[in-house]
């Protein structure tokens, strides 16, 4: 386990030797989230690195990592807890065989934590190997108001309610994690509760950044024209814009082929690298492709 960072450089030190690359600004709202136990809400465009961020802090800081995926319909049993039916039925079969079943006590026996199936948010407030745990609460905009309205709890006091056992408090806060691509507004009351910060598309310096560190097998020359490449394609109009995952991903396939530089013909054969919609690569395939790389490697060109 490593303990907290102390300072903002240390934040970007300790991503930095989990190969995530950040800049002084998310740097700086991550320090607060962990110095004053903050939960840390995390906005911006699909695949731009916000559950990375969860990832990189969990194994930079040797935290067991706790992820709720949330979906339309989520609600409390399946963030929470569950009891296990199959279980509790064989309990019964078993005292109803024996003939020696009091109902009463068969009742309490039934409703402990030995037939209880923990979720993420349960499991984030029990005391975990290593310190507390890093809670990723996954794309929350997925979710539905009601849900929101549960998790206030949850983020307000560290801790959970069931009504069979009564109020689970953790020991020590988990470091939670929340993000959403914006899809739907979350409600105010569950932002005031964390710290804000909006995850936009990196610099081109930034961003061949990324690509030294996550594909660092890849040339010079051929990192600069993916980065190059990806960063036109975002001003153009698609139904959606390739993230820093997919730059990361074309850079990786671009290597498995062996390919050392940009060609037409690469980009039409691997387009479904960066692009995930059949519109979208009709759009840019061909003539388009090839404009955006004569642009690309007009500007790349020293003078």
């Amino acid at each position: 386990m490593t303990d907290i960072p102390k300072s903002i450089d240390a934040v970007a030190t300790l991503l930095a030797g989990q190969n995530y690359v950040v800049g002084r600004a998310l740097a700086t709202v991550i320090f607060l989230a962990l110095k004053l136990g903050r939960p840390l809400f995390l906005e911006g465009e699909a695949g731009v690195g916000k559950t990375e961020i969860a990832k990189a802090i969990a194994g930079g800081l040797g935290r067991r990592l706790i992820r709720l995926q949330c979906y339309e319909g989520l609600d409390a049993a399946s963030a929470v807890c569950e009891w296990n039916f199959a279980a509790q039925m064989i309990a019964i079969r078993t005292a109803e065989a024996s003939g020696g079943a009091d109902r009463d006590a068969l009742k309490t026996e039934l409703f402990t934590e030995d037939y209880l199936i923990e979720r993420p948010l349960l499991q984030a407030m029990r005391p975990q190997p290593g310190g507390a745990p890093v809670l990723l609460i996954d794309e929350l905009d997925r979710t539905d108001e009601p849900f929101e309205a549960f998790l206030l709890e949850a983020l307000s006091d560290f801790q959970v309610t069931i009504p069979e056992l009564g109020t689970i408090h953790a020991p020590e806060p988990p470091i939670v994690i929340l993000t959403s691509n914006r899809t739907r507004e979350v409600h105010d009351a569950l932002k005031r509760r964390c710290l804000y910060h909006w995850v936009d598309y990196p610099s081109f310096p930034r961003e061949m950044e990324i690509v030294r560190a996550r594909a660092p097998e890849a040339a010079e020359t051929l990192s600069r024209e993916v980065v190059a490449f990806v960063q036109k394609l975002r001003g153009e109009d698609l139904f959606k814009r390739p993230g820093v995952a997919e730059t990361i991903d074309w850079a990786k396939c671009l290597l498995a082929l062996d390919v050392i530089a940009l060609s037409p013909e690469v980009i039409a054969d691997t387009l479904g690298a960066i692009l995930k919609y059949q519109d979208d690569i009709q759009k840019i395939a061909g003539a388009p492709a090839k404009k955006i790389l004569d642009e690309i490697r007009a500007e790349l060109s020293p003078a």
